[in-house]
């Protein structure tokens, strides 16, 4: 870590600081010491038990990609670390950019040859794309309605994180399905830009994004023709995504408020559509106020509010955050490949 990531970290906790003692200066001591006694101390454990296992499935998703004749017997906690240095990175970086360099180094760490490793995590990155398409598309159609209705401002930026990443998977599906007119639409782009950009810098994107065009080109062709193995990771990323956006739901039970887990979970996975587009590391300030505001239809105490805001915002991010931390110190063995030698 760099001093541009301590600074990440610093802002993080410079922001939700100022939001939780805005939320603590408003709310009786009373509220809080209430919503804190009526805790249900095995829905608090799963909370945190639901967050362990979508890292676990995520690592799962890694091991089974890496699988192939002789290659080496890699311990479990070299593939565990890896999602864990990833939510770490995630969060102290604007926009999550962060993320995918940490796995990359970590990999590397672990023995797995760069270009191999960097083929890995793009293969796991379009089974998660697909699968998270999949999801956002269902919560909008299904639940949409029940923020546009309640919380107008609020769906207006929902709306504009839904259509990122819907270009984000009409672009990889085009690569899929329509390489060269990928190929053709990405130069005339680039020579739109090259009469009002420096040509020198546009030349630079233009390699860059035809050389990216290329890599995930090669490497979607790849995986079809693993279908096995697609299968197994498509099932195991929907485990992952399950988990997680099931931990509000799980936190209003730990709070012992009734609610619906399809209800809850559609305003999740909008919440995370909200934070996309917020570009601050870990998306803070945002994500603690769209948690509020869409959660005060469940919860009618503000003290349960706060507590239930502390906690989600702990367990998704800080837990992982600290993970992360030991994930990055405790290197494992660097097993090498037969093939990298």
């Amino acid at each position: 870590m760099n001093k541009k990531h301590l600074w990440g970290v610093a802002i993080v906790l410079l922001i939700s600081g100022i939001v939780l003692y805005i939320d603590l200066r408003s709310t009786p001591v009373a509220q809080l010491e209430q919503a804190t006694r009526n805790i249900n101390v095995i829905a608090l454990i799963l909370v945190f038990g639901l967050m362990l296992l979508s890292y676990v499935f995520e690592a799962s998703i890694l091991a089974v990609l890496s699988e192939r004749k002789n290659e080496p017997k890699r311990s479990k906690w070299s593939f565990f670390r890896i999602p864990l240095i990833q939510a770490l990175f995630n969060a102290i970086t604007p926009m999550s950019t962060g993320g995918q360099p940490s796995q990359l180094a970590a990999m590397v760490q672990m023995g797995i040859e760069g270009g191999r490793a960097t083929s890995l995590l793009l293969m796991k990155f379009i089974i998660y794309q697909i699968v998270v398409f999949l999801a956002y598309v269902t919560t909008i159609v299904t639940g949409f309605h029940m923020v546009a209705t309640k919380f107008a401002g609020l769906a207006i930026f929902i709306a504009i994180g839904f259509l990122i990443h819907v270009g984000s998977i009409i672009f990889l599906l085009a690569i899929l399905f329509a390489y060269n007119w990928t190929k053709n639409a990405a130069n005339w782009i680039m020579n739109l830009l090259a009469k009002f950009i420096n040509r020198d810098r546009v030349s630079v994107w233009r390699q860059n994004t035809l050389e990216k065009i290329d890599t995930f080109y090669g490497e979607s062709q790849k995986l079809k023709k693993e279908k096995k193995k697609l299968i197994i990771c498509g099932i195991l990323t929907v485990l992952q995504l399950l988990c997680f956006y099931s931990i509000p739901y799980m936190t209003l039970v730990t709070l012992n408020v009734p609610a619906n887990w399809a209800s809850v979970t559609q305003m999740n996975i909008m919440i995370i559509m909200f934070m996309a587009i917020i570009p601050i590391p870990g998306a803070s300030g945002g994500a603690e106020y769209s948690f509020q505001t869409l959660f005060s239809t469940f919860i009618s105490s503000n003290g349960r509010l706060i507590v239930g805001m502390f906690l989600w915002r702990f367990v998704t991010y800080f837990f992982g955050m600290i993970l992360g931390i030991f994930g990055w110190i405790f290197k494992p063995k660097k097993v090498v490949s037969p093939s990298n030698n």
